[in-house]
This record gives C-alpha cells, sequence and structure tokens, in this order.
C-alpha cells in the first residue's frame, strides 16, 4: 500500500510523515535551509504481523512545484490530506483534494495538524468545514485526527499510524497481470552499481534479469537488480514503489516523466483520446474563480498544461461531443501534443491553465492512439463509449464490434495495458491469421465481417457494369476500388482474408490473374461476332506468323482501334492470345509453340529452353522467337531462369 500526503504549504506533511515513519522526506539542502519541501520524498514502515510495506510519498505543499505533487499522487493507494489547525482549509488544500480526485483515488484519511495551537473550539469549527469540503468528494467519509506530530509519543498521531497500518494489513493486492510499466520519478547512480530508478509501478510485474525499455531513447535494459518498497527483492509488481538497477543506460539518459516498461507497452503518441472532467467553480481556487482567467471554460484548443503518469506536457483541447467544457462539465476530448507521450487507457491526467496558476480538470485515457480525421464523427464517439464500457467492466466484445476494421491482438494489448495472452477472444468474433505464424491476428465483429465483404462485392459488380467488356480486375485494383480504407500494409491481413473467404466461398471467381464474379464474361455484339469470323481463319492460316492488327484493318477495310479491340475480347474469352501489343495467335498455335518447347526442355540437362534453340525449332526469327518466350513467361508455362526458360512442372 502507498499512501500520498496532500496539502497547503507549511501544514507540517512532512513533520507528521517524520512522526508516523522515522525518516526526514526532505533530503535536500535547499529544503533544509528554506523549510519547505520541494522534491518528492519517501519513507516506509513494516506492517506488523504480515511480510508488507507501507509506502509514504510526501509531496510539496507551494504552489509552484504542483507538478512535482501530481507526479507524486499518480499510482498511490491512499491520501493523507493534512490541514493545519490554524490556518483551516487553504487554496493548496483544495486544489490538492481535487487532484486526487481527479487522479482517481477513492480512499483516504484526515490529519488535522498543530491541533495543540489552538482551542478546542477552533478545532471543531475547522473539523466542520473539512467534512463540509469532503462532502461530494470520494473521501467523504473520511476519518480525521486531530494532531501534534512535533510532540514525542503524541496521542493522535500514534492512533493515525496504527489506523494507517490497519488499512495496510487488509488492503488488497493489485492486479499483477499485464503490461509491466514503471513511471520513472527519479534517476540516479550509485556507486558500484551503476544507473538506478525509482517509481510507483502501473501495472505487471517484473524480475531481475529481464530485458525492459526506456521510453526517452528507446534503449533495452537489463535489470540487474531491485528494491520493492525499500527492501532488496527478486520482482517488483503493481502498486509498489520499486527502485531498478539498469544496466545499459547511463543517468543522464533518464528524466522524470520517462517509463521503464516491456517494448508492447511504450508506442509514442502526439494525441489522446479522453473523458474529461472539468473541476466545479466552487472547487477552483479564489484567484481563478474570479480573476482575469475565469470562467475556466475549455473550449477548442485551449492550451493547458497535462500531468500524466509523472510527466509534464503542453497540450491542445478538442471537445468531441460538445462545442466546449464548462466548470463542472464532463464530456470526451481529444488531447493534441506538441511532444511525445505514453499510455495505456485506463491512466488518469490532470490537466492546468495555461499559466500553470491552477487545475481546470482531469479525467482518464479512451484511446491512445486516435486519428486525426472524423475524431467527431459519430461511430468514432459510439467507439469511446465502448472504450469506456470495457474499461470498467474488462469486456472487449463491445470494443470489437464498434471496430470496423477490427482490432489486432498485439493493438489491442497495448491499448488495455494487457499481456496478449491474457486476452480471450469473445465469442461470435472472427479472427483473421490466428494459425499464420509470425502474424498478430485480428478480431473482427461478424457484423463488419459481414460487411466488409459486402462492400468488396458491390465494388465488383459496379466495375463490371462500368466495364462490361473486362474479364475482371486484378485484387490490387479490387482493394482500392473495395475498400480504399485498407489501403495501408498494416490491414493486408485483413484485406487477405476478406478475399479468400469471397473466393473460397463461391462469391468471387478467379480467372488466372482476374477476379469477376461467377458467370461472368467477356460478351460480344452481333456485329463484333460476325467480323470475328471473317479474322479468325486468317491468323488461323498464318500460324506461327499471323497477321498484325494494320494487316488484318487492311484486309477487311476496318478501322484499326475496331480490330485491336475485337481482338482483346477474343483474348479475355481465350480464343486468342496476345503476344505482344497488335500480335495475336490462336490457341492452336500456341500449343503447337508450347509443344517444341517441352520437347527443346527434355532433351536439356537443365531442362531449359534458350532462344537460340527454341528459335531454330520453329523457324521463327530471333525476336520473334523471343516474344513467344517471354509470353510462355508471362502466361505461367515457363519462368525465367538468367538468360534461360524453364518449364513451369520442373524443380
Amino acid at each position: 500500500m502507498i499512501i500520498g500526503t496532500a496539502g497547503h504549504i507549511d501544514h507540517g506533511k512532512t513533520t507528521l510523515v517524520r512522526a508516523l515513519t522515522g525518516v526526514d522526506t526532505d533530503r535536500l539542502k535547499e529544503e533544509k535551509a528554506r523549510g519547505i519541501s520541494i522534491e518528492l520524498g519517501y519513507a516506509y514502515i513494516p506492517v506488523p504481523e504480515t511480510q508488507d510495506i507501507l509506502g509514504f510519498i510526501d509531496v510539496p505543499g507551494h504552489e509552484k512545484f504542483i507538478h512535482t505533487m501530481a507526479a507524486g499522487a499518480v499510482g498511490i493507494d491512499h491520501a493523507l490530506l493534512v490541514v493545519a489547525a490554524d490556518d483551516g482549509i487553504m487554496p493548496q488544500t483544495q486544489e490538492h483534494l481535487a487532484i486526487i480526485a481527479l487522479l482517481g483515488v477513492q480512499h483516504g484519511t484526515v490529519a488535522l495538524t498543530k491541533a495543540d495551537r489552538v482551542s478546542p473550539e477552533r478545532l471543531e469549527q475547522v473539523q466542520r468545514a473539512i467534512e463540509q469540503l469532503l462532502g461530494n468528494t470520494p473521501l467523504a467519509t473520511a476519518p480525521i485526527f486531530a494532531t501534534n506530530a512535533a510532540q514525542a509519543g503524541d496521542a493522535g498521531t500514534l492512533a493515525l499510524r496504527e489506523h494507517l497500518l490497519t488499512l495496510a494489513r487488509h488492503f488488497p493486492a493489485r492486479p499483477q497481470q499485464g503490461l509491466f510499466r514503471l513511471a520513472v520519478d527519479r534517476a540516479f547512480s550509485l556507486q558500484g552499481q551503476g544507473t538506478v530508478v525509482t517509481g510507483t509501478v502501473f501495472g505487471g510485474q517484473v524480475h531481475v534479469g529481464e530485458q525492459l525499455q526506456h521510453s526517452g531513447t528507446g534503449q533495452m535494459v537489463r535489470v540487474r537488480s531491485i528494491h520493492a518498497q525499500n527492501q532488496a527483492a527478486p520482482s517488483g509488481y503493481a502498486g509498489q514503489r520499486v527502485a531498478l538497477n539498469l544496466a545499459g543506460i547511463d543517468k543522464e539518459a533518464i528524466a522524470r516523466g520517462d517509463w521503464i516498461a516491456q517494448p508492447l507497452a511504450l508506442q509514442a503518441t502526439r494525441r489522446l483520446d479522453v473523458r474529461l472532467s472539468v473541476l466545479p467553480q466552487n472547487v477552483l481556487p479564489a484567484a481563478a474563480q474570479h480573476g482575469k482567467h475565469a470562467p475556466n471554460t475549455l473550449q477548442q484548443w485551449s492550451t493547458v498544461h497535462l500531468h500524466i503518469g509523472t510527466s509534464h506536457h503542453i497540450a491542445h483541447v478538442v471537445p468531441l461531443d460538445c462545442e466546449h467544457l464548462s466548470p463542472g462539465e464532463q464530456g470526451l476530448a481529444q488531447l493534441v501534443l506538441d511532444a511525445d507521450v505514453y499510455a495505456v487507457a485506463g491512466d488518469h491526467f490532470i490537466v492546468r491553465n495555461a499559466q500553470a496558476s491552477h487545475t481546470l480538470a482531469g479525467g482518464t485515457v479512451l484511446d491512445p492512439y486516435p486519428p486525426e480525421r472524423k475524431r467527431r464523427s459519430t461511430e468514432r464517439i459510439a467507439y469511446l463509449q465502448a472504450m469506456h464500457h470495457a474499461l470498467a467492466s474488462g469486456d472487449v466484445s463491445e470494443l470489437i464490434a464498434h471496430a470496423a476494421w477490427g482490432i489486432s491482438r498485439l493493438q489491442l494489448a497495448r491499448l488495455m495495458g494487457w499481456a496478449p495472452e491474457q486476452i480471450t477472444t469473445p465469442k461470435g468474433v472472427v479472427v483473421l491469421g490466428k494459425n499464420t505464424q509470425d502474424t498478430d491476428p485480428i478480431l473482427l465483429s461478424q457484423r463488419h465481417w459481414q460487411a466488409l465483404q459486402q462492400q468488396v462485392l458491390h465494388a465488383l459488380q459496379r466495375f463490371h457494369e462500368r466495364n462490361p467488356d473486362e474479364p475482371g480486375v486484378n485484387a490490387a485494383r479490387l482493394r482500392r476500388i473495395g475498400l480504399p480504407g485498407l489501403s495501408h500494409s498494416k490491414y493486408d491481413l485483413l484485406w487477405q482474408g476478406v478475399l479468400n473467404s469471397l473466393v473460397e466461398g463461391g462469391s468471387i471467381h478467379q480467372s488466372g490473374p482476374w477476379l469477376h464474379a461467377p458467370g461472368h464474361s467477356v460478351q460480344l455484339s452481333a456485329a463484333e461476332e460476325q467480323l470475328a469470323q471473317q479474322m479468325l481463319p486468317d491468323l488461323e492460316d498464318g500460324q506461327f506468323e499471323p497477321p498484325w492488327v494494320r494487316d488484318l484493318a487492311r484486309d477487311h477495310g476496318v478501322a484499326e482501334d475496331t480490330v485491336r479491340a475485337l481482338l482483346r475480347k477474343l483474348s479475355r474469352q481465350g480464343r486468342l492470345h496476345q503476344v505482344v501489343k497488335d500480335l495475336f495467335y490462336t490457341p492452336t498455335a500456341i500449343e503447337r509453340l508450347q509443344a517444341i518447347a517441352s520437347t527443346i526442355a527434355q532433351q536439356s540437362p537443365q531442362l531449359a529452353i534458350e532462344a537460340r534453340h527454341f528459335r531454330d525449332a520453329t523457324a521463327l526469327g530471333r525476336k520473334r522467337a523471343i516474344q513467344v518466350l517471354e509470353y510462355f513467361d508471362r502466361s505461367g508455362f515457363t519462368r525465367r531462369v538468367r538468360d534461360s526458360h524453364v518449364l513451369r512442372n520442373t524443380p
């Protein structure tokens, strides 16, 4: 269990943590000199009767260090809200409380410090004010302990300590499945050990000797040793404060805000689709309520400071299901960043105003890899609602149902922060590529599977209607006209699955390179058939030296374009073979030439056909012999091997 402090500057957070743990979390010289916390501080105490360790993160209270406070608050299990009895509720009390609520912290305790400095009446007054402040927050039922942490053996402090230890004894462990991710909040070097990073584990688990990746550089690092909750351990897992001793990277390469994680969890993005909650106007600090920055409405392209994980970024807000988000409202939005960020669905964040003077809103990441276009479409909004349901229930079937082009297993794992083996295929979902090695299977709903096939069939039908004289369309062109959105290579598996299903099911027939509807064939008009009957004998008589298109046009008094178009139709019907442009052979002539080629191949030790031997056997000139052999290669009768042509049915 990890407890994070929260509260206004000089309300005694560090003193309280020292009284509870015996550890002074102000370790910097400047902190000692100024008497305030500047950096995050850490302390640990063992939980009696268990093997567990209770961890504390002490955060700065000054408004200038809110970014540091936010980095410390992420990933905590329990908030310890500290309010000084003499000052009472102050601006950072409210803002820290808002931040921990926005970050999803559901449990907390209140320490009413410096209780010895005020009268019983004042103590009761502040306590009532705190109860009223917490009324509409997740900490509404949080117990309040009056303490005097500066006094040794203070009864209130001892009662608070026992209360926190009791909570730790019964606190359920977080699930350890999923992709390992550690949000770095410190990086330093230890003599003789090298680079060490510390942070809270957001998901999964890690063991000594494992290989992980650093988000900032992409470098792979090896885990030399692990300290979990301030103790040497063979592993670390979700919910723990962990220090990793890393090999393969220098301390200077790592900064707060980076991640050490499994590679699958680290895909950079500059857009986040989120569910955003804007703080009510009365929750904001007084200066924000009435100052020049009021009314704190988030409009199109509002500039904000984004705090996610332990990182800090500049972002722009694009509301998706409304024109703007006013104080107290919730809605969907896209955050557009100027630099790379790493996140998974379900990560909490906060946003502060452009001047970084106060917190405006917070929320949950729904999709870390959203599209730039059509981000406000009805289909996109429905997908994000399905993503919200998946996060709440753990059931991804509705999410798959709203993915028009399906979701790959690895994409789904990265999106949810799960290990791929955790993903079970919902009933009725189509899985493409599941039996293929080195392939990332695609999960697709039956509805979208049928819709994609119908799109292809309709496109093929339209093609035949517009091009009745064409034998069909090749696969690449059908993909472009049938499913233009799947042009990217990452959709190859999906396209091949759709096409194979249609061909195997008989909805599409394939004739050589041509794909066509069942029963479709090139048809000749009566006039074309009459002209064909006049010309075919000339081509038959020509045998190995048939007349060219220009010769036929001259002999029959017909335009060359008309003859050329007719002979191509006959070729598509299989009644002629187009060897080169404007030169067509009859099937009888081609069969005889193939027989000659086969005989030559059988006489060769390598079963190869050379142009000079084919030329001599057919009495064709060298140029024509090469043209015929190249046609054999194109048609699949032979294959080119260096300067020879080998029959396709040979090794």
